[in-house]
Protein backbone atom coordinates (compact mmCIF):
# COMPACT_ATOMS: atom_id res chain seq x y z
CA UNK A 1 0.00 0.00 0.00
CA UNK A 2 2.68 2.13 0.87
CA UNK A 3 4.59 1.94 -2.59
CA UNK A 4 1.58 2.32 -4.20
CA UNK A 5 1.26 5.52 -2.55
CA UNK A 6 4.61 6.78 -2.87
CA UNK A 7 4.04 5.74 -6.88
CA UNK A 8 1.27 7.70 -7.09
CA UNK A 9 3.04 10.57 -5.39
CA UNK A 10 6.04 10.53 -7.94
CA UNK A 11 3.75 10.09 -10.75
CA UNK A 12 1.77 13.74 -9.75
CA UNK A 13 5.30 15.41 -9.13
CA UNK A 14 6.39 14.05 -12.43
CA UNK A 15 3.55 15.60 -14.24
CA UNK A 16 3.33 18.51 -11.94
CA UNK A 17 7.06 19.31 -13.41
CA UNK A 18 6.19 18.61 -17.37
CA UNK A 19 3.38 21.12 -16.90
CA UNK A 20 5.96 23.36 -14.92
CA UNK A 21 8.35 23.01 -18.01
CA UNK A 22 6.06 23.75 -20.53
CA UNK A 23 6.18 27.42 -20.51
CA UNK A 24 5.10 29.96 -22.39
CA UNK A 25 6.31 28.51 -25.95
CA UNK A 26 4.03 25.42 -24.56
CA UNK A 27 0.96 24.74 -27.61
CA UNK A 28 -2.12 25.49 -25.80
CA UNK A 29 -5.27 22.42 -26.56
CA UNK A 30 -6.68 23.62 -29.60
CA UNK A 31 -3.49 24.42 -31.52
CA UNK A 32 -2.41 21.38 -30.49
CA UNK A 33 -5.39 19.31 -31.51
CA UNK A 34 -5.53 20.42 -34.70
CA UNK A 35 -1.76 19.84 -35.34
CA UNK A 36 -2.51 16.58 -34.54
CA UNK A 37 -5.87 16.03 -36.60
CA UNK A 38 -3.36 17.48 -39.75
CA UNK A 39 -0.60 14.99 -38.92
CA UNK A 40 -3.03 12.41 -38.32
CA UNK A 41 -4.24 12.47 -41.72
CA UNK A 42 -0.77 13.34 -43.53
CA UNK A 43 -1.76 15.95 -45.72
CA UNK A 44 -1.45 19.87 -45.14
CA UNK A 45 -5.79 20.16 -44.60
CA UNK A 46 -6.64 23.60 -43.04
CA UNK A 47 -9.59 24.53 -40.77
CA UNK A 48 -10.03 28.15 -40.69
CA UNK A 49 -12.30 30.46 -38.56
CA UNK A 50 -13.61 33.65 -40.75
CA UNK A 51 -15.17 36.57 -37.92
CA UNK A 52 -17.03 39.64 -39.49
CA UNK A 53 -18.61 42.29 -37.54
CA UNK A 54 -20.93 43.42 -39.77
CA UNK A 55 -22.58 42.69 -43.12
CA UNK A 56 -21.74 45.41 -46.12
CA UNK A 57 -20.05 45.07 -49.20
CA UNK A 58 -16.98 46.12 -48.21
CA UNK A 59 -16.25 43.73 -45.70
CA UNK A 60 -18.08 41.04 -47.56
CA UNK A 61 -15.35 42.02 -50.49
CA UNK A 62 -12.69 41.74 -47.75
CA UNK A 63 -14.06 37.95 -47.00
CA UNK A 64 -14.21 37.30 -50.95
CA UNK A 65 -10.67 38.36 -51.33
CA UNK A 66 -9.09 36.95 -48.11
CA UNK A 67 -9.95 33.44 -49.44
CA UNK A 68 -8.79 34.01 -53.14
CA UNK A 69 -5.44 35.36 -51.71
CA UNK A 70 -5.29 31.69 -49.72
CA UNK A 71 -6.31 29.98 -52.85
CA UNK A 72 -3.57 31.98 -55.00
CA UNK A 73 -1.16 30.32 -52.03
CA UNK A 74 -2.16 26.93 -53.01
CA UNK A 75 -4.74 26.57 -49.81
CA UNK A 76 -8.54 25.94 -51.07
CA UNK A 77 -12.09 26.08 -49.58
CA UNK A 78 -13.38 22.63 -49.83
CA UNK A 79 -10.11 20.88 -50.84
CA UNK A 80 -7.68 21.28 -48.43
CA UNK A 81 -8.89 23.85 -46.55
CA UNK A 82 -12.39 23.66 -44.62
CA UNK A 83 -13.82 27.49 -43.68
CA UNK A 84 -16.11 28.16 -40.49
CA UNK A 85 -17.99 31.42 -41.33
CA UNK A 86 -20.21 33.64 -38.62
CA UNK A 87 -21.21 37.26 -38.87
CA UNK A 88 -21.48 39.15 -35.31
CA UNK A 89 -24.16 42.09 -37.16
CA UNK A 90 -21.87 44.66 -35.38
CA UNK A 91 -22.44 43.33 -31.67
CA UNK A 92 -19.10 43.29 -30.07
CA UNK A 93 -21.04 40.39 -27.44
CA UNK A 94 -21.67 38.02 -30.48
CA UNK A 95 -18.00 39.04 -31.84
CA UNK A 96 -16.69 37.00 -28.21
CA UNK A 97 -18.97 34.66 -28.43
CA UNK A 98 -17.83 33.58 -32.38
CA UNK A 99 -13.92 34.15 -31.49
CA UNK A 100 -14.80 31.58 -28.77
CA UNK A 101 -16.34 29.20 -30.69
CA UNK A 102 -13.85 29.05 -33.32
CA UNK A 103 -11.27 28.02 -30.71
CA UNK A 104 -13.19 25.91 -28.83
CA UNK A 105 -13.43 23.57 -32.60
CA UNK A 106 -9.74 23.85 -32.66
CA UNK A 107 -9.26 25.99 -35.60
CA UNK A 108 -5.21 26.64 -37.38
CA UNK A 109 -6.15 30.58 -37.35
CA UNK A 110 -8.70 32.72 -36.95
CA UNK A 111 -9.76 35.86 -39.61
CA UNK A 112 -10.85 39.06 -37.80
CA UNK A 113 -12.75 41.49 -40.80
CA UNK A 114 -13.22 44.41 -39.10
CA UNK A 115 -11.59 46.17 -36.19
CA UNK A 116 -14.27 44.74 -33.30
CA UNK A 117 -13.46 41.57 -34.61
CA UNK A 118 -9.80 41.45 -34.92
CA UNK A 119 -10.11 42.58 -31.10
CA UNK A 120 -12.38 39.92 -30.16
CA UNK A 121 -10.14 37.28 -32.12
CA UNK A 122 -7.36 38.34 -30.52
CA UNK A 123 -8.44 38.46 -26.86
CA UNK A 124 -9.79 34.50 -27.36
CA UNK A 125 -6.89 33.22 -30.01
CA UNK A 126 -4.03 34.64 -27.20
CA UNK A 127 -5.13 32.75 -24.59
CA UNK A 128 -5.12 29.41 -26.80
CA UNK A 129 -2.04 30.30 -28.62
CA UNK A 130 -4.43 30.18 -32.15
CA UNK A 131 -2.65 32.87 -34.72
CA UNK A 132 -4.79 35.54 -35.65
CA UNK A 133 -4.61 37.49 -38.92
CA UNK A 134 -7.20 40.60 -39.83
CA UNK A 135 -8.18 42.93 -42.51
CA UNK A 136 -10.12 45.84 -42.59
CA UNK A 137 -8.68 47.66 -39.73
CA UNK A 138 -8.17 51.13 -40.13
CA UNK A 139 -5.82 51.71 -37.30
CA UNK A 140 -4.37 48.71 -35.77
CA UNK A 141 -2.03 51.04 -33.27
CA UNK A 142 -5.00 52.94 -31.67
CA UNK A 143 -6.74 49.25 -32.05
CA UNK A 144 -4.04 47.97 -29.85
CA UNK A 145 -3.41 45.06 -32.10
CA UNK A 146 -0.04 46.76 -33.09
CA UNK A 147 2.78 48.84 -31.64
CA UNK A 148 3.45 52.23 -32.74
CA UNK A 149 6.39 50.75 -35.63
CA UNK A 150 4.37 48.49 -36.53
CA UNK A 151 4.78 45.57 -35.51
CA UNK A 152 2.41 42.97 -34.07
CA UNK A 153 1.93 42.73 -30.04
CA UNK A 154 1.46 38.70 -30.14
CA UNK A 155 0.66 35.84 -32.94
CA UNK A 156 -2.17 38.75 -34.64
CA UNK A 157 -1.20 40.62 -37.60
CA UNK A 158 -2.62 41.65 -41.13
CA UNK A 159 -3.88 44.53 -43.16
CA UNK A 160 -5.29 48.41 -42.57
CA UNK A 161 -7.86 50.09 -44.78
CA UNK A 162 -6.21 53.79 -43.72
CA UNK A 163 -8.28 56.27 -45.23
CA UNK A 164 -6.63 58.67 -47.79
CA UNK A 165 -7.40 61.30 -46.26
CA UNK A 166 -5.87 63.97 -48.15
CA UNK A 167 -6.36 62.36 -51.72
CA UNK A 168 -10.07 62.34 -50.63
CA UNK A 169 -9.88 66.05 -49.62
CA UNK A 170 -8.34 67.19 -53.16
CA UNK A 171 -11.13 65.39 -54.57
CA UNK A 172 -13.68 66.82 -52.93
CA UNK A 173 -12.28 70.35 -53.23
CA UNK A 174 -11.88 69.24 -57.06
CA UNK A 175 -15.62 68.17 -57.51
CA UNK A 176 -16.70 70.96 -55.29
CA UNK A 177 -14.85 74.51 -55.85
CA UNK A 178 -17.54 76.24 -53.52
CA UNK A 179 -17.95 74.08 -50.82
CA UNK A 180 -16.54 75.30 -47.32
CA UNK A 181 -17.90 72.28 -44.58
CA UNK A 182 -17.65 68.93 -44.94
CA UNK A 183 -19.34 66.67 -41.82
CA UNK A 184 -18.45 63.26 -40.84
CA UNK A 185 -20.90 60.76 -39.18
CA UNK A 186 -18.96 58.56 -36.65
CA UNK A 187 -19.71 55.82 -33.96
CA UNK A 188 -18.01 57.12 -30.57
CA UNK A 189 -16.81 53.79 -29.51
CA UNK A 190 -14.77 52.76 -32.82
CA UNK A 191 -11.23 53.78 -32.07
CA UNK A 192 -10.46 53.83 -35.81
CA UNK A 193 -13.38 56.62 -36.40
CA UNK A 194 -11.59 58.51 -33.83
CA UNK A 195 -7.97 58.92 -35.04
CA UNK A 196 -9.35 59.41 -38.68
CA UNK A 197 -11.66 62.31 -38.05
CA UNK A 198 -8.62 63.88 -35.82
CA UNK A 199 -6.39 63.42 -39.21
CA UNK A 200 -9.09 65.07 -41.41
CA UNK A 201 -9.41 68.04 -38.75
CA UNK A 202 -5.20 68.48 -38.76
CA UNK A 203 -5.50 68.65 -43.38
CA UNK A 204 -8.97 70.16 -43.92
CA UNK A 205 -8.02 73.93 -43.44
CA UNK A 206 -5.27 73.12 -46.05
CA UNK A 207 -8.04 72.38 -48.45
CA UNK A 208 -10.02 75.29 -47.42
CA UNK A 209 -12.77 73.30 -45.20
CA UNK A 210 -14.07 72.87 -41.80
CA UNK A 211 -15.04 69.28 -40.72
CA UNK A 212 -18.32 69.50 -38.34
CA UNK A 213 -18.68 65.62 -36.74
CA UNK A 214 -21.45 64.01 -35.10
CA UNK A 215 -21.63 61.25 -33.09
CA UNK A 216 -23.59 58.36 -32.49
CA UNK A 217 -23.59 55.18 -30.39
CA UNK A 218 -25.93 52.58 -32.18
CA UNK A 219 -27.61 52.53 -35.40
CA UNK A 220 -30.85 53.84 -34.03
CA UNK A 221 -28.99 57.28 -33.30
CA UNK A 222 -28.36 57.71 -37.10
CA UNK A 223 -31.54 59.40 -38.58
CA UNK A 224 -31.65 61.96 -36.20
CA UNK A 225 -27.55 62.31 -35.94
CA UNK A 226 -28.25 62.64 -40.06
CA UNK A 227 -31.22 65.22 -40.34
CA UNK A 228 -29.28 67.59 -37.32
CA UNK A 229 -25.66 66.75 -39.54
CA UNK A 230 -27.10 67.98 -42.74
CA UNK A 231 -28.43 71.30 -41.38
CA UNK A 232 -24.93 72.07 -41.18
CA UNK A 233 -22.83 71.36 -44.17
CA UNK A 234 -22.21 71.68 -47.99
CA UNK A 235 -21.50 67.55 -48.27
CA UNK A 236 -20.81 64.55 -45.95
CA UNK A 237 -17.82 62.56 -46.75
CA UNK A 238 -18.09 58.91 -45.32
CA UNK A 239 -15.65 56.97 -43.14
CA UNK A 240 -14.91 53.17 -42.54
CA UNK A 241 -17.22 53.09 -39.83
CA UNK A 242 -18.81 49.51 -39.09
CA UNK A 243 -21.88 51.30 -37.71
CA UNK A 244 -22.49 54.04 -39.96
CA UNK A 245 -22.07 52.29 -42.98
CA UNK A 246 -24.39 49.41 -42.11
CA UNK A 247 -26.99 52.85 -41.86
CA UNK A 248 -25.84 54.36 -44.88
CA UNK A 249 -28.97 53.72 -47.39
CA UNK A 250 -30.52 56.26 -44.53
CA UNK A 251 -28.22 58.25 -44.69
CA UNK A 252 -27.91 58.69 -48.36
CA UNK A 253 -31.86 58.90 -49.08
CA UNK A 254 -32.03 62.17 -46.60
CA UNK A 255 -28.64 63.76 -48.43
CA UNK A 256 -30.55 63.40 -51.54
CA UNK A 257 -33.90 64.61 -50.32
CA UNK A 258 -31.65 68.35 -49.52
CA UNK A 259 -29.16 67.66 -52.94
CA UNK A 260 -26.05 67.58 -50.31
CA UNK A 261 -23.17 65.15 -51.70
CA UNK A 262 -22.20 62.16 -50.19
CA UNK A 263 -18.90 60.76 -50.58
CA UNK A 264 -17.89 57.82 -49.75
CA UNK A 265 -14.64 55.30 -48.80
CA UNK A 266 -14.79 52.80 -51.02
CA UNK A 267 -16.13 51.27 -54.05
CA UNK A 268 -19.19 49.86 -52.65
CA UNK A 269 -20.20 52.92 -51.12
CA UNK A 270 -20.23 54.56 -54.59
CA UNK A 271 -22.09 52.13 -56.21
CA UNK A 272 -24.83 52.38 -53.90
CA UNK A 273 -25.30 56.61 -54.15
CA UNK A 274 -22.56 58.28 -52.71
CA UNK A 275 -21.26 60.70 -55.32
CA UNK A 276 -17.45 59.60 -55.48
CA UNK A 277 -14.36 58.59 -53.51
CA UNK A 278 -10.88 58.27 -53.35
CA UNK A 279 -10.93 54.57 -52.08
CA UNK A 280 -9.22 51.35 -51.41
CA UNK A 281 -10.19 47.76 -53.51
CA UNK A 282 -11.33 45.61 -50.90
CA UNK A 283 -10.80 42.65 -52.88
CA UNK A 284 -7.33 43.12 -53.42
CA UNK A 285 -7.02 44.26 -49.63
CA UNK A 286 -8.42 41.19 -48.75
CA UNK A 287 -6.06 38.84 -50.93
CA UNK A 288 -3.30 40.91 -49.47
CA UNK A 289 -4.49 39.34 -46.56
CA UNK A 290 -5.40 36.16 -47.54
CA UNK A 291 -1.52 35.52 -48.92
CA UNK A 292 -0.15 36.48 -45.22
CA UNK A 293 -2.65 33.99 -43.53
CA UNK A 294 -1.52 31.71 -46.23
CA UNK A 295 2.06 32.00 -44.98
CA UNK A 296 1.03 31.31 -41.28
CA UNK A 297 -0.90 28.30 -41.68
CA UNK A 298 2.32 26.81 -43.95
CA UNK A 299 4.97 27.29 -41.21
CA UNK A 300 6.93 29.69 -43.39
CA UNK A 301 6.38 33.05 -40.78
CA UNK A 302 4.73 33.46 -37.56
CA UNK A 303 2.50 36.20 -37.22
CA UNK A 304 4.39 37.64 -34.48
CA UNK A 305 7.03 37.86 -37.55
CA UNK A 306 5.02 40.11 -39.81
CA UNK A 307 4.58 44.17 -39.68
CA UNK A 308 0.97 45.05 -40.57
CA UNK A 309 0.76 45.75 -44.12
CA UNK A 310 -1.13 49.08 -45.61
CA UNK A 311 -2.65 49.01 -49.63
CA UNK A 312 -0.78 52.89 -50.57
CA UNK A 313 -2.50 53.29 -53.84
CA UNK A 314 -5.82 55.19 -53.84
CA UNK A 315 -7.88 55.28 -56.66
CA UNK A 316 -11.16 57.52 -57.68
CA UNK A 317 -14.37 55.63 -58.12
CA UNK A 318 -17.04 57.77 -59.40
CA UNK A 319 -21.15 57.55 -59.89
CA UNK A 320 -22.43 59.66 -63.10
CA UNK A 321 -25.96 58.55 -62.30
CA UNK A 322 -25.62 60.62 -58.78
CA UNK A 323 -23.51 63.18 -60.32
CA UNK A 324 -26.54 64.08 -62.68
CA UNK A 325 -29.53 63.53 -60.19
CA UNK A 326 -26.94 66.73 -58.30
CA UNK A 327 -26.02 68.63 -60.84
CA UNK A 328 -22.50 68.12 -60.86
CA UNK A 329 -19.79 67.29 -63.45
CA UNK A 330 -16.75 65.50 -62.64
CA UNK A 331 -13.43 66.81 -63.69
CA UNK A 332 -11.44 65.29 -66.90
CA UNK A 333 -8.95 65.23 -64.59
CA UNK A 334 -10.30 62.94 -62.51
CA UNK A 335 -12.46 60.76 -65.10
CA UNK A 336 -9.43 60.33 -66.64
CA UNK A 337 -7.94 58.48 -64.08
CA UNK A 338 -10.94 56.81 -62.75
CA UNK A 339 -10.72 53.28 -61.94
CA UNK A 340 -14.26 52.91 -62.57
CA UNK A 341 -17.64 55.04 -63.19
CA UNK A 342 -20.71 53.53 -62.45
CA UNK A 343 -23.98 54.63 -64.50
CA UNK A 344 -26.45 53.82 -62.09
CA UNK A 345 -27.26 53.41 -58.09
CA UNK A 346 -27.32 49.47 -57.27
CA UNK A 347 -29.73 48.66 -54.33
Amino acid sequence: MKKTVKILFLASVTAALLVGCAGPDAKAPAQAASQENREASGTDNYTIGIGQFAAHGSLDNCREGFLLGLAEEGIVEGENLTVLYENSQADGGIASQIASNFASQHVDLICGIATPMAQSAYGIGRKQNIPVIYTAVTDPVAAELAAPDGSPVGEITGTSDKLPVTQQLEMIRAILPQAKTIGIMFTTSEVNSLSTIEEYKAAAPDYGFEIVDVGISTTADVPLAADSLLEKVDCVTNLTDNTVVASLPIILDKAAKKQIPVFGSEIEQVKIGCLASMGLDYIELGKQTGKMAAAVLKGKKKASEMNFEVIEEASFYGNTKVAENLGITFPEKLTSSAKELFTEITE
